[in-house]
């Protein structure tokens, strides 16, 4: 009996255990298949989007931070976005997200690389990243599509909670088959279908509706692709970025 309710003891704590400092994964998490994206300790596994090389300045990892550092607020032009090498389809992605006053990234999933280079950031449906009081991207898109947690300019994020700037946020993306969720602080905010009849609605709606954006295809719709942290030329901090693959 005794030996019963030690090992009961021990599977609970086993349930409930935390990782014992940040960019680590738990003995569950492992067990599950989690792999992290970011050691905390170097950029492997990460290049710059469209080279085959990091960005040799601009991107700090210090600390157990990859950060961002602040520029001039353009997108993607001072020292640019960064990809994973590798590119997934079905996916659970989480990362944690910290802020600072008025700051603008986002994350960015099943992104391809199109020839010619866009001026901007590559192409890809975005889990955006925004301080929604000082930034104004915030007032602009639809419907409030284009804060924090949304699927920027397509659907804004509901039901939200976000932590005060200066504090850590976590987002989540999940992709299964056509479906996705984003996921903000464990509360489910973006719920869609990519390719479904209601998404090319939103999508022509959008500012994505532009030709470059379909050059290659239906803009949202690729079968697989890079995980991308955008570079908007702002301060913005993440960590504990991890994804698990069936």
């Amino acid at each position: 009996m005794k030996q019963l309710l030690l090992s009961g003891l021990l599977l609970g704590l086993l349930a409930f255990e935390k990782p014992q400092t940040p960019n680590t994964l738990t003995t569950q998490e492992q067990q599950e298949g989690w792999k992290m994206l970011f050691d905390g300790k170097t950029t492997k596994g990460w290049r710059g989007a469209y080279s085959d090389k990091f960005p040799a300045k601009g991107w700090n990892v210090a600390n157990g931070l990859l950060t961002i550092q602040k520029s001039d607020g353009s997108e993607s032009q001072s020292f640019g976005d960064i990809v994973t090498d590798d590119e997934y389809s079905d996916f659970d992605l989480m990362f944690d997200f910290k802020l600072t006053e008025g700051a603008n990234s986002g994350l960015k999933y099943f992104v391809v690389e199109h020839t010619p280079k866009p001026k901007g950031s590559a192409f890809g449906l975005e889990f955006q990243v925004l301080d929604d009081d000082k930034h104004p991207d915030a007032k602009l898109g639809r419907n409030g599509n284009r804060t924090v947690g949304s699927l920027y300019d397509l659907i804004p994020a509901t039901s939200k909670k976000a932590n005060p700037i200066g504090e850590w946020n976590t987002g989540r993306v999940v992709s299964k088959g056509k479906h996705v969720e984003h996921w903000l602080n464990g509360t489910k905010v973006v719920d869609y279908e990519r390719g479904s009849e209601k998404f090319r609605e939103l999508v022509a709606m959008s500012k994505y509706k532009a030709p470059e954006y379909n050059a290659n295809g239906r803009f949202g719709e690729a079968p697989k692709g890079h995980i991308l942290l955008q570079d908007h030329g702002d301060q913005v901090s993440y960590r504990n970025i991890k994804i698990k693959t069936p």
